[in-house]
């Protein structure tokens, strides 16, 4: 499996399920949400959302080489102003969507050598050097899933109501029944 299609096959299928989360939330306490967090010190709602966004978009621009394109970069500036300007769970989902569209363009370009040397630089002045396959499975899936994950936790602990189905509804389609009960 190329990084390409690893990052496309796993950040598509949980973001539209972030987005059905979103419709759920719209009926469990609104907008509101958007600024709840786990922990004091944790990013709140709107911003694991955007950084949820964030990941797969990053993921992609450095798999084609490409430098962030003032969307990425406005997306990043964004997601870190959610304490102060969370939104709506319209923008919310209007991200989501866009990000989806995005990995769609994305799905059928040409693969990079998954052995290619990503350097990926962090704000506090360190960088990670990997390849295109370690960047993809160890930063970009970690840090894609820790955001989903923590705005299922959000959701959940602010009484959406939200089960493990949830969460896997994108395995749906492969779930074979059990079989018949013999007498």
């Amino acid at each position: 499996m190329t990084p390409e299609h690893l990052l496309v096959s796993s950040c598509a299928p949980m973001l539209r399920s972030l987005s059905t989360w979103l419709d759920k939330a719209g009926a469990a306490g609104g907008d509101a949400l958007l600024s709840a967090r786990l922990a004091p010190d944790m990013f709140p709602l709107a911003t694991q959302v955007r950084f949820a966004c964030v990941q797969p978009r990053e993921g992609m621009h450095r798999l084609a080489g490409e430098e962030f394109s003032p969307d990425l970069i406005a997306l990043l500036d964004e997601a870190r102003d959610g304490g102060d300007r969370p939104g709506t769970l319209d923008d919310a989902r209007a991200r989501i969507a866009e990000t989806l569209a995005l990995i769609d363009g994305f799905a059928g370009k040409a693969g990079a050598d998954p052995e290619r040397p990503i350097a990926h630089a962090l704000p506090i002045g360190t960088t990670f050097d990997l390849t295109a396959t370690q960047y993809v499975r160890d930063w970009v899936l970690a840090q894609f899933y820790f955001h989903v994950m923590t705005t299922y936790a959000i959701l959940r602990a602010n009484g959406v109501p939200l089960g493990k189905g949830d969460y896997v509804a994108h395995l749906l389609p492969f779930l074979r029944p059990a079989p018949a009960a013999t007498a």
